[in-house]
């Protein structure tokens, strides 16, 4: 029996928390969310700002396979969506290669010694692959070859995650680059457009994309805005301190501490949480058994810190970004705002760009002063080439803690205990999103997560598998796609619950 008018509360106020609650106000639920920013919705796809400059914490295109998610972008935001070229290159020894990777571009950069090394290494791993890749290294090096991964992959990953390639799971290279390969690399770049079939292009080798006009943040301010016009609340600087759930009622009461240190309780039938899990699980009162918090406080999480240069506009790269694969410098990937879109610029003779660095919250760079970060960045731009002494005229540090799930040895393991534990002790709390589900989605696959549990909610029965998303490769790369009616959908099998 549908539950007409459910009350929800959801932790966060990322993509995945207010899809699910512009879903659910819309539809007639009682909705609040809290979000623990004090300043900005969007989680890592906010949008901050400076001196009139705003800053894409991280890079975020408007892509998908999914009609369905591209349809409900263009509903929240309208004609604020802008059409972006797509450019990117990879720095290596001082030379910029373009990617999607181009062969006769890479070809001559590499020389022609190089290229015969990279490509019979290819055709001994296409010979003689790696069985039953465990690692990483091992996914990729089936791929691209060892040389290839050597050269454009694995300076930038341990850089990322801050360990060894052979110490991160194959399962994160299957799902980030999935659908991708060399092959698939060189007829993209040497196959007229029109020869393509649109339908099969890996999500990493798109040429387009949708970009809100004032960054990302953008996007998901108008959704906050029309949970509120629905009737919803959105509250900001809010701290969950307490989840607990009645046994008889069903009916959850989660406390949470404002700014000023008030402490507020609200009561729902339902909570979708998009916290990390390792908050969560010391959310839940009582707290749960030994071996399931266990398992939650080992999940680990990198963080990133954004450096954004603000910088006089001579000779700068028009690359969205740039993915530095030297190890000289610590910076790991460099965004190019204005290239984003011109409206996050305020003057036309300046331009900004956001050095990325990948960190563990409380490291050496984590703990740097601003202006520390401010001038190791200046000095990095200057080794790299791409920009002259005097050009840096002011900067600001944004830092993202809980940035990417790391998906080490054992991961999957403990999200399964914790997800079982909580599928049979804690019904009516749901978990979405990248972090909430401790998986490295993009913002499609997090909204989708939310929809479908949306839906799971408002039907008042269990239809969908979220924890399926992102898991079908189809879905993921090929498109296998649900139509724009919810009552007419054309849905991949492997989401819906089984019915036995």
């Amino acid at each position: 029996m549908k539950n007409q008018s459910p009350r929800v509360l959801c932790i966060g106020a990322g993509p995945a928390g207010l899809t699910a609650a512009r879903r659910l106000s819309l539809s007639g639920a009682s909705v609040t969310v809290l979000e623990r920013d004090p300043v900005y919705v969007g989680g890592i796809s906010r949008t901050e700002h400076y001196k009139g400059f705003r800053f894409d914490v991280g890079g975020h295109r408007f892509f998908s396979k999914s009609k369905e998610i591209e349809a409900l972008w263009d509903e929240i935001l309208g004609d604020q969506l802008i059409s972006r070229e797509r450019k990117s290159r990879i720095l290596y020894r001082g030379k910029l290669f373009d990617y999607p990777l181009r062969a006769f571009d890479a070809l001559k950069k590499l020389g022609l010694m190089e290229s015969t090394r990279c490509m019979l290494s290819y055709f001994r791993a296409r010979l003689s692959p790696i069985r039953d890749p465990r690692t990483f290294e091992d996914w990729v090096t089936n791929q691209f070859g060892h040389r290839l991964y050597s050269i454009f992959f694995k300076t930038y990953t341990e850089k990322v995650w801050g360990m060894k390639c052979q110490e991160i799971s194959a399962d994160w290279a299957a799902q980030r680059i999935k659908g991708l390969s060399l092959g698939t690399a060189v007829w993209k770049a040497s196959v007229p457009s029109w020869l393509r079939k649109a339908g099969n292009t890996p999500k990493t080798l798109i040429e387009t994309f949708k970009y809100p006009r004032l960054g990302p943040g953008q996007m998901w301010e108008a959704a906050a805005e029309q949970i509120q016009e629905a009737g919803g609340d959105v509250f900001l600087g809010m701290n969950v301190r307490g989840l607990a759930r009645d046994s008889e009622s069903g009916v959850w009461t989660v406390t949470a501490e404002d700014p000023d240190g008030q402490s507020h309780e609200y009561q729902a039938d339902h909570v979708i949480s998009s916290a990390a899990i390792v908050d969560l699980a010391e959310y839940i009162q009582p707290a749960p058994p030994e071996a399931v918090l266990t398992a939650a406080r080992a999940l680990r999480y990198r963080d990133f810190l954004t450096v954004a240069l603000i910088v006089r506009d001579v000779d700068c790269f028009d690359d969205n970004w740039i993915y530095i694969h030297d190890s000289s410098v610590k910076v790991g990937r460099i965004q190019n705002f204005k290239s984003w879109s011109p409206h996050m610029v305020p003057d036309p003779e300046l331009n900004c760009l956001g050095l990325e660095y990948f960190c563990f919250k409380g490291d050496g760079l984590w703990s740097s002063e601003d202006e520390e970060l401010i001038r190791l960045a200046d000095e990095e731009l200057i080794h790299l080439g791409l920009v002259t002494p005097g050009h840096v005229i002011d900067g600001k540090v944004i830092r993202q803690s809980g940035a990417y799930p790391v998906y080490d040895e054992d991961y999957e393991e403990r999200v399964d205990l914790f997800q079982a534990w909580l599928k049979k002790k804690m019904p009516g709390l749901h978990l979405v999103g990248r972090n909430g589900m401790h998986k490295y989605n993009n913002q499609d696959h997090a909204m989708m997560t939310a929809l479908l549990t949306a839906e799971n909610i408002l039907s008042g029965e269990e239809l969908w598998d979220v924890w399926k998303v992102n898991q079908d490769a189809d879905y993921h790369e090929v498109g296998e796609d649900r139509t724009l009616a919810f009552s007419e959908r054309k849905v991949p099998e492997t989401y819906r619950k089984s019915e036995s």
